[in-house]
């Protein structure tokens, strides 16, 4: 197969990887033939001819020792890591898809995702709590959305799985979901354990630091607020006793002629 070379010198294969490259999301064989063939009117190519180039691509990768490759993830072609290098980005990474999820959000999607289209009842019924709110916090995140009506009573919305969650878990199709039998047999794996327990205990060293940095600043505002509304009260209590009647506090309590001849004579005498 012969690489077309475009008038700048710019070769075809290069062209199918940039736009790959360059796609916020997987792009499709069809969505490259076009951008290829309208613009440039000398060549013809179809979708297979954009795979044959891709696995070309993915050749010149593996030959030359790269840690990432082209793979077709929810209809679409898109950059990934290679697999063996997945241990040391989870560790990177700190297993940020699982703090973004809550456990109960990882489970309601689990659940919809293996046996989709789903209602909202039999998930609860599934989970044994309402999962309102986590549905919704799934759906805002992109990850399952509406699929139509149950024909039962009330019809309640049905919920499916989305094309970003094929793409956020590396998924073609929902058909590459690994079987229960699967995942069973991956956890019982002695490395595997080995490597959730030591994700575990690196995930929780982070959120017990997070909650250690934030619980001074905490306490300290609220210490600082407690003082400066205990000053404040101890202020207007001294002003309330020197000056009751809102006088200033340097001007003097005037004595009636009377009553100062009724003064015993030492009072008189420190007055004079």
């Amino acid at each position: 197969m012969n690489d077309y070379v475009f008038i700048d010198g710019t070769r075809l294969s290069s062209v199918i990887e940039a736009l790959i490259f360059a796609s916020n999301e997987p792009i499709s064989g069809s969505k490259i033939r076009q951008i290829i063939t309208e613009n440039e009117e000398q060549i013809e190519i179809d979708e297979e001819t954009v795979d044959l180039f891709v696995d070309k691509l993915n050749q010149r990768y593996e030959e030359n020792g790269l840690s990432f490759g082209i793979e077709l993830i929810g209809g679409g072609y898109t950059f990934v890591t290679q697999k063996k290098f997945h241990y040391w980005l989870s560790i990177f990474q700190h297993e940020n898809a699982y703090r973004k999820l809550s456990q109960s959000a990882i489970e309601t999607l689990a659940i919809v995702a293996y046996r989709q289209p789903i209602t909202k009842p039999e998930v609860d019924q599934i989970r044994g709590v309402d999962s309102g709110y986590i549905i919704r916090q799934l759906m805002e995140k992109a990850l399952i959305e509406v699929a139509g009506r149950a024909d039962s009573p009330g019809k309640p919305l049905l919920y499916k799985t989305t094309r970003h969650f094929l793409r956020h878990f590396g998924l073609n199709t929902v058909e590459d979901l690994p079987k229960p039998r699967e995942i069973e047999e991956i956890l019982k794996d002695d490395d595997m354990a080995e490597h959730r327990q030591l994700l575990l205990e690196r995930q929780l060293m982070m959120e017990t630091d997070e909650e250690e940095a934030n619980i001074p600043d905490i306490f300290k505002d609220v210490e600082i607020e407690a003082e400066e509304e205990e000053l404040e009260e101890i202020k207007q209590r001294v002003e309330s006793e020197e000056d009751p009647d809102g006088d200033n506090e340097d001007s003097e309590i005037p004595v009636d002629e009377e009553d100062e001849a009724d003064l015993p004579e030492a009072e008189q005498d420190e007055e004079e």
